[in-house]
C-alpha cells in the first residue's frame, strides 16, 4: 500500500512491465524498467497542475518526457506502402472482458521495414481511486488496500505531448458497462467521430 505517493501502477497495468508474467501475453508496449523505479520517477515529476482532463471526470492524463525508458512509439500512419501489412484479430485485455475486433501492424514485420523510434513522451492514463474500486467491485475482484489517489491504468509511448484519441472500439467497450470491462461512460458521438477520423488512418504496432 502506498501512503505517500500520488501515483501507483494499478494491477491492470502490470501487464506493461516485463517483471510481471502477464507481460508475456501482452501485445502492446512493455517496459523493462521495474515498477518500483517507474513509480519513483513519475511521482518525482508529478504536479497536480499538469493533469489534463480525460474522457470522464475520473480520468486524467499526465504527459512526461520519456528520458528514462527505451519504449518505442507504437502508432503509425497507414500508407500505401504499409497497408498490406495490416492484420486483424479478436482480443480481450483480461479474462473477464468481451473480446473485440482490432487491427494492427505486426511488430516483427514493421521492424524489418523501418525501425521504430524511441518515444519522446509517455502518456500516463490515470483513474481515480474511487473509479478503480467501483470497477473492481463490478467485476468481482478483491478490494485493494491502496490509498494513492491515482492509479496508472495504461501507459502510451508517443511523440506528442497531448492525447491520442482512444480507439472507437474502446469507447464502445466503455459504454457496455463495468461488468463487461468498461467504465460505464455512455458513448459520445462527437468524441467517437473524432476518434474514428484519427484511427481510420492509423494503427498500433503490436506483437
Amino acid at each position: 500500500m502506498s501512503q505517500s505517493n500520488s501515483l501507483i501502477v494499478d494491477p491492470f497495468c502490470f501487464r506493461q512491465f516485463i517483471d510481471h508474467d502477464s507481460s508475456k501475453k501482452y501485445s502492446g508496449t512493455v517496459f523493462s524498467v521495474p515498477i518500483s523505479e517507474f513509480e519513483d520517477v513519475v511521482n518525482a515529476r508529478y504536479d497536480e497542475s499538469l493533469l489534463k482532463d480525460g474522457y470522464a471526470p475520473f480520468c486524467k492524463h499526465l504527459f512526461i518526457a520519456n528520458d528514462f525508458t527505451d519504449a518505442q512509439v507504437n502508432v503509425l500512419s497507414i500508407t500505401p506502402e504499409n497497408e498490406s501489412l495490416l492484420r486483424s484479430r479478436y482480443e480481450a485485455r483480461n479474462e473477464k472482458e468481451l473480446p473485440v475486433l482490432s487491427r494492427y501492424f505486426p511488430e516483427d514485420l514493421m521492424s524489418t521495414n523501418a525501425p521504430l523510434s524511441v518515444a519522446k513522451y509517455l502518456d500516463l492514463i490515470l483513474y481515480s481511486r474511487e473509479q478503480i474500486n467501483k470497477e473492481n467491485a463490478a467485476m468481482g475482484k478483491d478490494a485493494l488496500e491502496e490509498t494513492a489517489p491515482w492509479g496508472i491504468v495504461s501507459i502510451k509511448a508517443q511523440d506528442i505531448d497531448y492525447e491520442i484519441p482512444m480507439t472507437p472500439i474502446t469507447a464502445m467497450r466503455n459504454a457496455l458497462g463495468k461488468e463487461e470491462g468498461g467504465s460505464g461512460i455512455p458513448l459520445d458521438r462527437d468524441s467517437y467521430m473524432k476518434a474514428y477520423k484519427y484511427w481510420d488512418n492509423h494503427a498500433v504496432v503490436t506483437k
